[in-house]
Parts: structure tokens; sequence; C-alpha cells
């Protein structure tokens, strides 16, 4: 059976779609695009010597002006090539960004001298990069991060009018020094997020397009399809191992959801499964791909160099959160080939065994990025040999090598996958610059404790409800920005809060990483959702609710990192035995919390109204991690467990399946 790729589908990843250039813009775009690459390869083995922050102001002066030309700005007509307009915005985009190393002003030592002491015209460039900055974002991610800023510009411009005696009032900074802020110093545009994405994020999304043309993408679906042949939970198993090992491409909750969902949802639909509730099962595997090693979302690069650590390290705290999460994906995919009768299917393609055997070597470049970091190596140097294996192996299959056309193409893909990234975490440096200038982070996260202290003197009720308050924050701020944002903004105003409170800074770093990325599949947005339900032709809004049926547990663990000192376990750090148990106990709560939502137990049966309520309670307790609490729990789940069986009237429903749905290979097969 194949797959119907006529399909159109239009969704919002990171970014608003991407024109599709064509002739001599588009000619000219790669060709900058794969300059930029080069440039970003070789800042790894030899950087610029004039220093870090020389390589950004040039890194933003190469990517910045393809915004303009390879986003359109909404206003003209749809499908339709770059204005006059856009061709002036990426001129005049490109002469401000190397205003700070151009000659004819003293040069670059000569622009940072003036720091604090900014010439009009340094002003006056400065303020055509700021809006050039905006609407470049507003083409990538539309109106909300935009709108942020502005709040946050004007907070910094005219906070000092506000009564003294607030909390986030302070002495107002006028227009040069804003602008001196954001252009002349290591907080604005050339602050960490842009250092981010110009230093790891590029060379990840240079690799997974290296990866991706070099067959990886179509080996991992085969290999998904493959592997689980005739199981009843065959179709659901396969659109969750395709996710997870499609985001190491990708890298994009909705992309990877978009991506799976093109190849598996005719296996899920011919298996019985209902539009909504595939749709959903494709959004939560899609959003997984963010949150798994080891090619995590853009916003884990941010965490390591917020916290000064290697990217391993952050690798290693994410490890047991991905296995609770797509345990939780699993058993609700078991759950529901119950509930809803799915059927088997049959497939006479290629065995898992003689698929790993031809094509297994794609996995050889993810597994060296995670032995180089194990070894010492830098993230950016171990990713770029990863590159250069995988772009290597493709000779192994003759419809893949990587010829210079190919990865010339590669490279360029690379860049312009990143773009909407670069013009985010330069609008976001306009967020923290603020932050930083005004003391804003702080006061913010003085009100938020505030709150919780309001309500009750006790040191647990204050934290739990300072969580609580804290996560939604996050949800909401997720609903209107993208995920590397939303993780920006919330590190600066909810990461003190919870530092406050003593919470260690790596549980608070990943609560605040886990909440951003959620917003995926997070109502009444749940872009992932929205894509998934595009390709399933499934309602949007009960998509949205399925999928986030099957992401509860990444929305409950984090609040486990932070609520008792066992949390971190979960992130493993601690003893051994601390991190085995608390595992396990999260692992049982997990279950629970898979009764409440599917209705089921499994190898007993339909679970009723009590055993479904009960087996919330106990998830939630066991997510607690004190003793106390995990002993009460697991009695809880006991009891709905009995209630469970005790109540079953028919052992057998839906557990027959109707029969064998025959999906003959239902990939195109490649040549050995």
């Amino acid at each position: 059976m194949g797959v119907d790729r006529s399909i159109e589908v239009h969704y919002d990843e990171e970014e608003r779609p991407a024109r599709a250039l064509t002739g001599r813009i588009g000619a000219f775009v790669s060709i900058v695009a794969f300059g930029v690459a080069l440039l970003v390869l070789a800042q790894v083995f030899r950087p610029l010597a004039q220093g870090s922050q020389f390589y950004l102001i040039i890194f933003l002066a190469g990517t910045l002006p393809l915004v303009f030309l390879a986003y359109s700005s909404g206003f003209e007509k749809r499908g339709s090539g770059p204005t006059w307009i856009d061709l002036v915005l990426a001129g005049l985009t490109l002469i401000v960004c190397l205003y700070p190393v151009n000659p004819f002003t003293g040069g670059y030592n000569a622009f940072l001298d003036r720091q604090g002491l900014l010439e009009p015209v340094d002003v006056a460039f400065g303020a055509v990069l700021l809006l050039l900055v905006v609407e470049a974002c507003r083409r990538t991610t539309g109106w909300a991060l935009p709108v942020v800023c502005a709040i946050f510009l004007g907070y910094a411009y005219y906070g000092g009018l506000l009564p003294q005696h607030w909390p986030v009032a302070h002495a107002g900074l006028d227009f040069a020094q804003i602008v001196d802020a954001l252009y002349n110093s290591g907080s604005g545009f050339y602050g960490t997020p842009l250092d981010v994405a110009a230093t790891y994020i590029v060379l990840f999304t240079i690799y997974g397009a290296v990866l991706d043309l070099s067959g990886a993408s179509r080996f991992f679906v085969d290999l998904s399809v493959a592997a689980f042949r005739r199981s009843r939970s065959a179709a659901g198993r396969t659109a969750v191992a395709a996710g997870f090992l499609l985001g190491t491409v990708s890298g994009s909750g909705t992309a990877t959801a978009v991506s799976v969902g093109a190849v598996t949802w005719p296996m899920l639909r011919k298996a019985g499964y209902p539009r909504e509730q595939a749709g959903g099962m494709l959004a939560a595997a899609g959003v997984g791909a963010i949150l798994s090693p080891p090619t995590l979302g853009a916003a884990a690069f941010i965490v390591a160099e917020y916290l000064n650590v290697s990217y391993l390290t952050v690798l290693g705290w994410a490890m047991i959160p991905t296995v609770l999460y797509y345990l939780g994906i699993l058993l609700a995919v078991e759950i529901d080939v119950r509930r809803f009768g799915v059927r088997p299917l049959s497939y006479s393609g290629a065995s898992a065994w003689r698929l790993l055997g031809r094509f297994g070597y794609h996995f050889s470049s993810l597994v060296l990025i995670v032995v180089l970091l194990a070894l010492g190596e830098s993230a950016t140097r171990s990713v770029v040999y990863a590159t250069l294996l995988a772009g290597a192996l493709s000779f192994l299959d003759r419809q893949t090598w990587l010829t210079p056309r190919r990865a010339f193409e590669a490279l360029a893909a690379g860049v312009r996958s990143v773009l909407p990234v670069v013009a985010v975490c330069a609008a976001a440096g306009i967020i923290t610059a603020t932050t930083t200038k005004t003391g804003l982070g702080a006061q913010l996260a003085s009100l938020l404790v505030n709150a919780a202290q309001a309500v009750s003197d006790n040191p647990t009720v204050v934290l739990g409800l300072t969580v609580v308050l804290a996560a939604f924050a996050l949800a909401l701020l997720g609903l209107a920005v993208p995920v590397t944002a939303s993780f920006i903004i919330g590190w600066v105003i909810i990461g003190p809060a919870l530092l406050t409170l003593g919470v260690p800074a790596p549980a608070a770093a990943m609560f605040v990483f886990y909440y951003s990325v959620l917003s995926e599949v997070t109502p009444p947005t749940a872009l992932a959702a929205v894509g998934a339900s595009a390709i399933t032709g499934g309602r949007a809004i009960p998509t949205m609710w399925q999928a986030l049926k099957y992401a509860l547990p990444a929305f409950l663990a984090p609040i486990a990192f932070v609520l008792t000192d066992n949390g971190e376990h979960l992130l493993a750090r601690g003893s051994v035995v601390g991190v085995l148990w608390t595992t396990a106990v999260a692992a049982l709560a997990v279950f629970g919390l898979a009764v409440a939502t599917g209705g089921w137990v499994l190898g007993v049966g339909p679970a009723g109204v009590v055993s479904r309520v009960l087996a919330a309670v106990a998830g939630l307790l066991l997510l607690y991690l004190e003793p106390v609490a995990v002993g009460i729990g697991v009695g809880v789940l006991a009891l709905a467990v009995v209630l469970a069986a005790l109540g079953r009237r028919d052992p057998v429903i839906a557990e027959a399946a109707p029969g064998i749905s025959d999906l003959s290979d239902p990939i195109p097969r490649r040549s050995s």
C-alpha cells in the first residue's frame, strides 16, 4: 500500500512555512547559506581571532538578511516570491549588521570602545537593527513574540515612571542606553541565545540535513514498520518508534509529527484507529523527539550554556524523563489497542534484521556523537565528526550518495533550517538585555514567591504553589511564543524563583525546559497536534486533548524534579540506589496515570470511574517521591487494580481482533 504524498500540509514548528524559492533568488540564498555553513564549520576548528562577538556579528549578517528573502511578510499574494521591499530590507539588514565592523568608523575595536557612549549614528544603526530583528521574528513566528519584545522595551523605557514603591519599578533607561545594551554588549542581540544558535544549533541542523539526505529518515521508518510486523500494536508502536528515530534528524516536534504521520497514518487508519486518537499519538511521538537524546531541542543547548555544563551532562539529565515519557505513550498505545479493537497488520517487507544488516550503519553517527562527548570532545567537534561520518556512509547506498551537489544542498538546507531560530534568538536578546539592565527577573521571581507565601508559611506548601504557578505561567507563555523563546523568557523569570526556594539549578532548568517544549501539545494552540490533525483529517481540538493524554507523564514528571530532594534522582543525579528506586516508583506512577486516562488496566480489563480516580490519585502520590507518599500511592494503586478486576463483566471486550488487515509493503522499498 503506497502512501498518499499529494496531501499539502501547512504547519508551524518553530516557524511559519518558508517560501519555495526558485530561480536566481533561490540560487543566491542557497549560495549565501552554503557560505555561512562553511564559516560555521571553520569556526569550530579555526575560530576568528577577533573573538566570539565578532563571529556573531558576521554570522548574523549572513543569516538575518536571508529571512527577508526566505519568509513572506504575509501581506503579499500567497506563493509569490520576494518583492522589491524584501530585497531592500535584506540589503539594509546586511548594512546595519556589518556596521560594527566597518573600517570607516574605526572598525570593530573602536565600536567596542564606544560602549556606553554611543554616538548618534551608532544609535541610529542600532535602532534600525532593532526594528529589523523584530520584523524578522514576526515573519518567522507570528505576532506573539514581537508583542512580548515590545512590552519589555516599553518597560525598559517607561519603567522609571512607575511608582517607585512598586517592586517592578526601576530608574528608567533612555533610548540610547537601550540600544547600547542591545547593539554593543554581550547581553543583547549578540548574547547567549544567538551564541548558542550560531555555535551549536546550526551544526546540528546541518547534521540533520546530511543524515536525511544519506537515507537515514527512510531507514528509520522502514525499521520501525518491520520491527513490530504482525503485532496487534504494530501500527501504534511503529508511529511512536518512527517519531523517536526521526526526531534525531528533524529536532522539531511538529515537523516530526507531520513527517511520521504522512507515512504511518495509512497504517493507523487500516488498523482501525480513530482519526483524533491517531493524531494525538502522532503529536505526542513528535514532541518526544525534542525531549529525547542524543539530539534534544534547541533549548537544551541553551540549558548547557546557562548552567555552564557540557551538552553530555544535559543528555544525562534527560535520559530517565525520556524513558518515562515513552513508557507513558507505549502504555497508552497498548490500552488503545484493547479499547478500540485495533486490528493486527500483515507486513510482507524485509525483516528488521535484514534492514539492520543492510542499513544499520545509519546509527553510527548518532553513536559517535555520544562516544565523543563521553571522551571529552566538545559538542561542536563531535557533531562535525558525526556529520562527516554520515556523509561518508551515504556512499554505501547508490541511491543516497552525497555527491558534491547533494553536499551543497545539505549544507545550504541546514543553514536555512536555522533561520527562524536565529530570528527568535536575536529577538530573545531584547528580553534578556532588558531583564539584566532593569533587574526585572529577580523582581518577578520575588512576586511569584510572595504570591505563594501569601497563602501559607509552610515551606513545602510555598514550594508546591510556586511550582504550580510557574507551570501554569510557562504553559501560557508557550501558547504564544516558540519553544526556544519560551525557555529563555521562562528561565530569566521562573528560574530565579525556583532557585530562591532552594531548588537545584539542574532541576529548575529542566523544569523550565520541559514545560517550554510541552507547549506544542498544550491546547488551545498545540502546534504538533494541529499538524497531525491536518494529516489524519481529524478535528483539531479533540486531537489536542488526545495528545495531552499521551503526553501526560511529561507534564507531571518535571514537577517531581523540584518538589522534593528525591526528585532530582530522576535527572540521574545522586546515588545509584536513589536513581533506581525513584525511577521504578515514577514508572509505577506513569502506569497509574495511563490507567486513569485510558480507562483500562493491562492484563485485567476495563477500569470503572472509581478505579480511574484512584489510579490518578495514586499516580500523583507516587510522583511526590517521599516514602510515606509512595507507600500510600502503592496501596491506592493496588486497590484501583483490584476494583477493576472485581468490576469486570466481559473479560474479552475488544480483545479479539476482527481480523488481520493486510498492509502489503506500506513503505516503498529500496533496492539492496
